[in-house]
């Protein structure tokens, strides 16, 4: 039994779990390969803003098919939805690097096809991470150990923040741009066959099934976690508009496995407020860093700090959720909580192209500001409601 204050740990797990967690992984860095390149290369298109637009819609489209998550999988094989969500991420990847050659000199149309595409790519992936993270991983594991799986699978999505952006880095430093599209490619290709490797048993549907829902999509009653945990991953959408190097994601990579860690071995007795409290004040300091423009501190420290930081509150807002959700509200839990930080950290990326490395004192101060509000909203109203609130 876990309780409120207490952490969830990686165990070994069956080779279902762990195909379906390295799959979570793969997914996500497909899609994060492109926060880094992206959008400088289609700006050489269509200019920085509508650049900046197509980034952006992809955290609407994220929601655009949610709604229809649970008709999805209690009407088709819930596998299958996965895999055709991933395809059709993967098909709209290769599109959108290869429509400036397919309109040939006819290019008024590719901003507008820019946005569309990326919108599509934002509802096939959030199809995906929805019915994978919400109905497959939980329906893999024993109903006394879906917290630890859920934790565990989260943290493969999470370390993917840094991995996708430092692989892509790498790859088009010695590479190219077009080698970026075709490896994010091969991680989703990659990531439907270790789904396809699992086997799940046929489930009856329900009698009355309804089209459109928030089963599996949105928690209602979870909107101030919702809005508390955006406003933490917009900081470090932002943060990430500013560094472009691999040492950065490296180092980022490092303070999440710093997070994982300290989950384990500093917080395990902790008050429970203490992982986020600490979290968001690791934000700040990365902030601060960036404005004290000291080069050691940057480069090395800053992103250890953004990466540990995040890692703390990303890993306890999850048990939040999940803990706030009523009985079979787990997958729906799942789905806000993926919502929740895919929007913040998109919301955050959009911010910062719309500043740009001109304005950077501008944008740290904007990012300063929203790491503040998130704090003082989660010790002022968060905490206590959730407290009051919670099921489990």
């Amino acid at each position: 039994m876990y309780t409120q204050n207490t952490p969830v740990h990686v165990k070994l797990w069956h080779h279902d779990f762990w195909r379906l967690a390295l799959a979570n992984l793969l997914v996500t860095v497909s899609v994060y390969m492109f926060i880094p390149v992206l959008p400088a290369w289609m700006a050489t298109y269509v200019g920085v803003d509508a650049s900046r637009y197509a980034m952006g819609i992809y955290a609407v489209g994220l929601f655009a098919l949610g709604g229809f998550c649970s008709y999805f999988v209690q009407r088709y094989r819930r596998n299958h939805v996965c895999v055709v969500s991933i395809l059709t991420m993967v098909a709209c990847s290769l599109l959108q690097y290869y429509l400036p050659t397919l309109l040939g000199h006819s290019r008024s149309m590719l901003p507008t096809l820019f946005i569309i595409v990326r919108y599509v790519i934002g509802a096939a992936f959030g199809l995906a991470q929805m019915v994978l993270m919400s109905t497959l991983v939980i329906d893999t594991s024993e109903s006394f150990r879906r917290t630890e799986a859920n934790h565990s699978a989260a943290w493969f999505g999470r370390f993917s923040l840094s991995l996708g952006p430092l692989l892509s880095l790498l790859v088009y430093r010695y590479l190219g741009f077009q080698q970026v599209v075709w490896v994010s490619c091969i991680c989703g290709l990659v990531a439907i066959v270790l789904i396809q490797l699992v086997d799940f048993p046929f489930k009856a549907p329900e009698d009355q099934l309804r089209v459109f829902s928030s089963d599996r999509f949105f928690l209602l009653h979870g909107v101030p976690l919702f809005v508390n945990l955006m406003l933490c991953t917009m900081v470090v959408g932002m943060i990430m508009t500013l560094e472009n190097d691999v040492v950065f994601y490296a180092m980022m990579m490092a303070g999440f496995l710093l997070a994982l860690l300290s989950q384990k071995y500093v917080f395990a007795n902790a008050e429970l407020k203490s992982e986020i409290v600490t979290g968001l004040v690791l934000l700040c300091a990365s902030v601060l860093m960036l404005m004290t423009d000291n080069q050691t501190a940057t480069v090395y420290i800053m992103p250890v700090t953004t990466g540990l930081g995040i890692g703390i509150i990303g890993a306890r807002f999850l048990l939040f959720f999940i803990k706030l959700s009523k009985h079979c509200q787990r997958g729906t839990s799942q789905s806000s909580y993926f919502l929740s930080w895919e929007l913040g950290l998109t919301t955050g990326i959009f911010i910062g192209l719309g500043y740009g490395v001109e304005e950077k004192d501008m944008l740290l101060r904007v990012a300063l500001i929203t790491t503040i509000l998130a704090l003082l909203m989660y010790q002022v109203f968060t905490h206590s409601w959730y407290l009051k609130n919670k099921n489990r």
